[in-house]
């Protein structure tokens, strides 16, 4: 049991808005190239009425990421597209024209992959990992992936399985992050010894002082999912959800849906998912300031982060309206709840219906629905990260 608080509300955050330069050509140059990648189609928006009724709401949707692009999770969206704009800008000192026009086609990138075969270098609890090494061997280019000792046997033989060297580091996956950024020469976390960096791209899905260019571009490749979840609930007639629950590990997948919905226009409740033994943006929300907490072992092992990217948390700071712990047995319950009502969902993913859950209903329910909004007319939208037998989302 945790004696951390496990519930943070401000309903303020409402009428927050992002500043997001280019966001038009971000929103065309992302979607567009994910259409070029072996695979892609739009992921399903569920509809579960029996979910709707127990909490008490209009509706509620799941957005089911157990599909995407046969990797079972929706991190590839923001490392290919991460990757794309690292080998075609030439990073920070890259062309000007390619960056303002946010646009890459999947035929640009393999030619300049092959005109720079460098080493793609990443950090993972399971599913970015998985993704970059997906990548790296559709660009025909070399992988090395750090993960902590935490993760599994078996997700580490999925990186593996595309072709990457993994590499055990550490226990946490903040040590693992300090290890390849070592690695790949990239100075500024932590207190490893800085390789050269010769020939090695840092692609890692948290940002900190001077490393901020690939998150933010991860960050922009999730806005697919989101513009998918747009158009598909225009088509049950919804101009949008009025409560969006998202599983946070380092909060990149929150911080796209914050900034998706705080630029005017239709702006939902939007809820922080963690779990109780990693609750790095809770401890932050409390504390008014990015905190890190130590983590400790959980089936969500996706969410096993203990400090918020320094890109994610002045986004979450101004524009997140709650968070909240849940325990493991919580989110394995919602798994297996979700699986019978028919949508594949490990606890990582499953995690936004424990929030939801949490939030929604119990003691002190009552305070905790007027804080998100939330009446028995509202739309709830669920973001299923990743599916059943993957190892999470960081």
């Amino acid at each position: 049991m945790t004696t951390a608080p496990t519930w943070f509300c401000r309903p303020s955050a409402r009428l927050w808005r992002a500043l997001v330069p280019q966001i038009a050509e971000t929103q065309a140059g992302a979607p567009a190239f994910h259409a070029e990648l072996p695979g892609y189609r739009p992921t399903e928006l569920t509809e579960l009425s029996a979910l709707a009724k127990e909490l008490g709401v209009g509706r509620v949707f799941v957005k089911d990421e157990s599909t995407r692009m046969g990797l079972g999770a929706f991190k590839v969206l923001g490392a290919s597209w991460a990757i794309a704009r690292l080998l075609t800008d030439q990073g920070e000192a890259g062309r000007t024209d390619q960056r303002e026009a946010g646009q890459v086609s999947l035929g640009e990138l393999r030619r300049a992959a092959a005109a720079r075969p460098v080493e793609l270098v990443t950090a993972t609890d399971g599913n970015h990992g998985r993704a970059v090494a997906w990548m790296a061997r559709l660009l025909g280019l070399e992988a090395r992936v750090f993960v902590p000792g935490v993760v599994s046997e078996r997700a580490r033989a999925a990186i593996a399985a595309e072709g990457a060297t993994v590499i055990v580091s550490g226990d946490s996956y903040d040590e693992a992050v300090e290890q390849a950024a070592a690695y790949a020469g990239q100075p500024g976390v932590g207190a490893g010894r800085p390789g050269t960096g010769a020939g090695q791209l840092l692609v890692q899905d948290t940002a900190w002082a001077g490393y901020e260019s690939v998150p933010r571009w991860i960050v922009e490749g999730y806005g697919t999912l989101l513009a998918e979840v747009d158009k598909q609930l225009a088509e049950h007639d919804l101009p949008g959800p009025d409560l969006v629950s998202v599983p946070v590990g380092v909060g990149s997948l929150a911080q796209a849906v914050v900034t998706h919905y705080r630029r005017g226009g239709v702006a939902p409740a939007v809820l922080a998912v963690e779990p109780e033994t990693a609750a790095g943006v809770l401890a932050s929300l409390h504390a008014e300031a990015r905190r890190s907490v130590p983590t400790a072992g959980t089936v969500m092992a996706g969410l096993n982060c203990g400090t918020p990217s320094s890109l994610a948390w002045p986004v979450l700071a101004g524009g997140l309206d709650a968070a909240i712990a849940v325990a493991d047995q919580q989110a394995t319950e919602a798994g297996a709840d979700l699986g019978r009502l028919g949508v594949r969902s490990g606890p990582s993913g499953a995690a936004s219906l424990a929030g939801v859950r949490a939030a929604l209903t119990g003691p002190g329910a009552a305070t905790r629905r007027a804080g998100l909004g939330v009446t028995t007319s509202s739309v709830v939208l669920l973001l299923s990260t990743e599916g059943t037998g993957r190892n999470g989302g960081s």
